[in-house]
């Protein structure tokens, strides 16, 4: 040990640090302990460094004292007793065990003062740190600045008024031996005044106000412009505009979750990575060449279509019911297109997702590339139902589909909402919205012909119009069965409770029936309506049976009269070992992305003719319909005082308002 400290001591000027590893262990002392078992190279090197002291031996003192601590340690091994820590090892330094090994190595942050002035000597981590505690201080204090040099090794800036009035300067620079930045000039605080009052600052610019914001954004990314705006005023003092707001939540959400470009690039990147940690994931890109000027890039394609779904979900829809229901939805980001969704449904009526599509528009090609990959790679077996609305690029792709969409393999179907919407579009009767929807609900044809009936008396052309349609792809009573008593596109209706019918059954008589057939004729009491019911065809007269293959309630009457199990009347879809089927598979996490396979393919740019160009916000590119009504019907908001009910020129608040001028 003490050559070691001569050593460093010596050569200290070229060693910056010294480490020293201690380590004790606890045990208990050996008192038959042998000298000839001590590994050792040489015993006399063990006898020149460690002399042996027996329990009855006597100590040789000698001209030096033995340190306590020391002594401590030696009686301990020399003692019978179990080993006991010595005085220093009693009291621990704990800030000095979390003190930083390399304290000329560490990140300084932005320094927090008292009195919120800067001091000669600040360290801060970066020159950006610099910046920003620079300009926080400007603006909390209403004062202003001009940078004179701003260099990767120095930051100097003064006043906006230094020379009339205020001498505020303030210089700070890279010291390359601590790593960091320092204060090396500062005047102290401003002494200017200002002739006026603003309500923005010239320094709260967007990049200020995103890293005010970054965590709201963060947590809600859809978070709305007015609410940066009262962020702003609660942490600033400063009301800014709708635009700086507007940019400094751009600019928060681009380096959360990345530019637009950039996730252009990544996209190939991120789906390679997918299949290859889910080999059975399906992804179908379709691009277009690139061209700079006339020149043709050869490593670079403009993204012009993707389809995607997941292994999972691909897996899932085995088991759900045989039904898809398509829509698309415009995007409305920096670039223009649509993203189509094809949905399923598990017999606990919950949406499983089973395809995705980034297309240009919806169009008949979008719309062709999205169906005809579903129904390759997801939608596999035969005899489902397709439900959409009446949109005609999805009739177009259906009918290109070589029959893949065309019975019998699939059965086309239209939403009863579009088509009401649609009636109302055409007719301005929405005395009649009901129903027309009421005879897309008939389950039995004798339903359907009586509402059919009451249309036709209100006008030929009302009936009209809906013959167009072929009645198999609005109708319950004729679509058979593939519908699975779904009627519209948005999956949120629930199936008759199996509860509620067994309780309704107890209202119904068995009349006659059939044993070796299993039909039955059963009659509701006490309106006396009669309905036939044949088990073994899973058929009744209601409709209900037949449309969603579970028991309506003259199934469970015929059931509770014969003693059968009414268990046996349900489709094997909605049996809890289907459900199970539906989740098994797993998704797999892509992990950290150095863990990824390495891209080697092209790079893509979005489309440039998909830019927005024109200023302001996006205009809503779907058409709206009264299923929108309350977005239309939105009340009207005074632009002064924010209370709804009026407009700004009927406000109160305002003094000579004319909202005097109807009073008597």
């Amino acid at each position: 040990m003490q050559d070691m400290l001569s050593m460093y001591i010596g050569n200290r000027s070229q060693i910056s640090f010294l480490e020293l590893y201690v380590e004790f262990e606890q045990s208990e002392a050996d008192r038959n302990i042998l000298r000839e078992e001590y590994n050792s190279d040489s015993e006399e090197e063990f006898e020149s460094n460690y002399e042996f002291v027996g329990p009855d031996g006597d100590e040789d003192q000698g001209d030096e004292t033995m340190a306590p601590d020391v002594t401590e340690v030696t009686n301990a091994l020399a003692n019978e007793v179990p080993f006991e820590e010595p005085s220093f090892m009693r009291a621990l330094d704990l800030e000095a065990m979390h003190a930083l090994e390399f304290p000329e190595y560490m990140t300084a942050e932005v320094p927090i003062v008292a009195d919120g002035e800067f001091a000669i000597g600040m360290e801060f981590s970066s020159r950006e740190a610099v910046i920003k505690a620079v300009k926080e201080y400007t603006i909390r204090r209403s004062v202003d600045y001009r940078v004179y040099e701003s260099e990767p090794l120095t930051f100097y800036a003064k006043c906006t008024q230094y020379g009339s009035g205020c001498d505020w300067v303030i210089r700070v620079s890279l010291i390359s031996r601590k790593y960091c930045w320092v204060i090396r000039r500062y005047n102290g605080s401003h002494t200017c005044t200002r002739a006026t009052i603003s309500q923005d600052h010239s320094k709260l610019d967007s990049i200020t106000i995103a890293e005010a914001i970054k965590p709201l954004v963060e947590a809600d990314p859809s978070i709305k412009v007015k609410s940066v705006i009262a962020e702003v005023q609660s942490k600033f003092n400063y009301t800014v505009s709708y635009r700086k707001a507007w940019l400094a939540k751009q600019r928060a959400v681009e380096k959360i979750f990345g530019g637009w470009e950039a996730s252009y690039k990544a996209l190939p990147i991120w789906m390679e990575a997918m299949c290859h940690k889910e080999p059975s994931a399906v992804i179908h890109f379709e691009t277009m060449p690139a061209y700079q000027g006339d020149d043709l890039v050869g490593d670079i394609r403009v993204l012009h279509r993707v389809f995607w779904s997941y292994y999972p979900c691909i897996r899932a829809f085995r088991h759900c019911k045989p039904i898809v229901q398509v829509d698309g939805t415009h995007l409305y980001g920096k670039y223009k297109g649509c993203l189509l969704v094809a949905v399923s449904q598990d017999d606990n009526n919950n949406i499983v997702p089973i395809a995705f599509a980034i297309v240009e528009g919806e169009t008949s090609d979008a719309w062709h590339f999205f169906l005809s990959n579903m129904r390759q790679h997801v939608v596999t077996r035969d005899g489902v139902g397709l439900i959409s609305d009446r949109h005609e690029s999805i009739n177009a792709a259906v009918e290109r589909s070589n029959g893949a969409w065309s019975p019998p393999r699939a059965f086309h179907m239209f939403c009863i909402r579009h088509i009401e919407s649609n009636f109302l579009r055409k007719f301005k009767a929405p005395y009649l919205q009901k129903l027309v929807v009421n005879i897309g609900y008939s389950r039995t044809v004798r339903e359907y012909e009586v509402r059919y009936q009451r249309l036709r008396e209100r006008g030929e052309a009302y009936t009209n119009w809906l013959n167009r349609i072929p009645r198999e792809q609005y109708a319950l009573a004729f679509d058979g069965g593939y519908r699975w008593g779904h009627m519209t596109t948005n999956l949120v209706e629930c199936i008759n409770s199996l509860h509620a019918n067994q309780l309704a059954s107890g209202n119904i008589q068995i009349s006659c029936f059939d044993r070796q057939n299993e039909v039955f004729e059963v009659r509701e009491m006490p309106s006396g309506m009669e309905f036939a019911v044949d088990l073994r065809g899973m058929r009744c007269d209601c409709g209900e049976f037949q449309v969603d293959r579970l028991p309506c309630r003259h199934v469970f009457a015929c059931c509770a009269n014969q003693r059968l199990d009414w268990q046996l009347y349900v489709h094997d879809v909605y049996k809890m070992d289907q459900v199970r089927r539906v989740y098994r598979a797993r998704f797999r996490p892509l992990g950290n992305p150095t863990t990824w396979p390495a891209y080697n393919g092209p790079r893509f740019i979005p489309n440039p003719y998909l830019r927005r160009v024109t200023k302001g916000r996006p205009r809503m590119t779907r058409f709206l319909n009264e299923m929108d009504t309350r977005m239309l019907r939105r009340p009207r908001r005074c632009t002064l005082c924010g209370a709804e009910g009026h407009s700004r020129s009927r406000c109160r608040q305002v003094a000579g308002s004319n909202t005097n001028r109807d009073a008597p």
